[in-house]
């Protein structure tokens, strides 16, 4: 993981995603430079357009996200509706020994 953010980092900056430059981040950071990985990621990020990458993948997250926002909603409303259950129910109680 470490290689995608130090790749990412350097595409921010507006530095060229090379060997060099990521064995540089990733030494700043005091991670463990593996000269194969680094090979392996720089040869499959040639060519792709980061910037695009990044968009399409925050197109493909986002129903991902609305999807699980009803599914919070109606576990609120349960807690909601169990409180007030066991209000009334505390009362009936109450009516019992009053």
């Amino acid at each position: 993981m470490e290689l995608i953010y130090a790749a990412l980092l350097i595409h921010k900056s507006g530095n060229e995603v090379n060997e060099e430059n990521i064995k540089k981040v990733l030494a700043a950071a005091g991670a463990k430079v593996d000269d194969t990985k680094i090979k392996a990621l720089v040869a499959a990020l040639e060519g792709v357009d980061i910037e695009q990458a990044i968009k399409e993948a925050a197109v493909v997250s986002a129903p991902a996200t609305e999807a699980i926002t009803p599914a919070a909603e109606e576990k609120k409303e349960e807690k909601k509706e169990e409180k007030q259950d066991d209000s009334q129910a505390a009362a009936g109680l109450g009516a019992l020994f009053g």
